[in-house]
């Protein structure tokens, strides 16, 4: 069984995600029980990973993320793995502690695979500040991996992702594209040196931007993966408020519009579509932008909600750590549509 044998399953990375629907649909239903004071952020919320209280100046940050192979190698699928997995502990604003492997591997294939895999991921475990603490195994038919993830955040300071209020800007930390310009990839259709890009931003931890973001009054923040921008954007809205994105200023991989518009998809995409395009209004935006905004994220960036006045200066900041963010759009009173995205005229 060689290495390539686990390139590309039906669906890698955030794209193997069931859609936002057919989640809504079951939680809701779910016995909640009796209600606990000290969970200060549960699953009802929609929010990147669950917070509970330990004491007044402390709280724990839970999550849990892993999916199939995207890439060719299996180093690297380990550290893209790895570093989804860890985002959500910096979207709530947290610093990571510990974190314990998931693995789903077929007993027939190579264990170097498997070694190779994790290793990637315990190095950005390494990078993130946490300890690998162990993990769990399970023979499948399939290969799957990533992490789940403890941190700390002081209760007071915790970035949930419903906070926005109107009159904030909305910055994101890194490109948009990665679902569409990997479908390309598959069938050998992908530009010129854009997996290389692409592969650079999926294993680049949102610790610098979570620490830097720490410096500002945020309002609201979640990272960007596999609901895509405008399915994030909508749970971050939260049926109270509205917002205006304008699509020029949206850091995008080179040739993923163009890709999108040779219908390069995801069938992720289109259930972001399905569930989505009732909340959306676009306005001369190109049917490429649009399904780059419906794309399925891969360990994507975050998305800040912040007061205007500082919207400058952290995106300035941003930009010196060597982060592509821009101010993507701001926050209003809610109106008749909850997201327009206006292109140019």
């Amino acid at each position: 069984m060689s290495e390539k044998e686990i390139v590309f399953c039906k669906s890698g990375g955030c794209t193997a995600k069931l859609g936002a629907g057919v989640l809504e649909h079951i939680l809701e239903r779910l016995p909640k029980g009796k209600k606990d004071e000290n969970l200060l952020v549960g699953y009802d919320s929609k929010d990147d990973a669950a917070v509970y209280r330990l004491n007044e100046h402390q709280a724990v940050v839970q999550t849990l993320d892993f999916f199939p192979p995207m890439v060719e190698d299996p180093y690297i699928f380990g550290k893209i793995a790895a570093t989804n997995a860890l985002s959500d502990i910096y979207a709530m604003g947290g610093e990571v502690k510990t974190a314990l492997n998931i693995v789903c591997f077929p007993e027939f294939m190579d264990l170097n695979i498997l070694g190779k895999i994790l290793q990637g991921g315990a190095e950005k475990v390494q990078e993130a500040g946490g300890s690998l603490a162990g993990g769990h195994s399970i023979a499948d038919s399939d290969v799957k991996y990533g992490l789940s993830v403890t941190g700390v955040v002081d209760p007071e300071k915790i970035w949930e992702n419903n906070g926005a209020k109107p009159g904030d800007c909305l910055i994101l930390t890194k490109r948009l594209g990665v679902g569409i310009l990997c479908a390309a990839n598959r069938v050998n259709q992908a530009p010129k040196g854009a997996m290389e890009q692409v592969i650079a931003s999926m294993t680049t931890l949102n610790r610098k931007a979570s620490e830097i973001g720490r410096k500002y009054p945020v309002h609201a923040c979640t990272d960007v993966t596999g609901f895509g921008f405008l399915g994030h954007l909508h749970e971050m809205m939260d049926g109270r408020h509205s917002c205006k994105i304008y699509a020029d200023r949206l850091p995008v991989f080179d040739g993923a519009e163009s890709c999108a518009e040779e219908f390069l998809l995801t069938a992720a995409g289109q259930k972001n579509r399905n569930h989505l395009e009732q909340y959306v209004r676009f306005e001369n935006v190109s049917f490429g932008m649009e399904e780059v905004l419906y794309d399925p994220q891969t360990s994507g960036g975050l998305l800040f909600a912040v007061p205007g006045e500082v919207a400058e200066e952290l995106r300035g900041e941003l930009w010196e750590a060597g982060l592509p963010a821009e101010i993507v759009g701001e926050v209003m009173e809610r109106q008749e549509v909850e997201i327009r995205v206006a292109g140019r005229k």
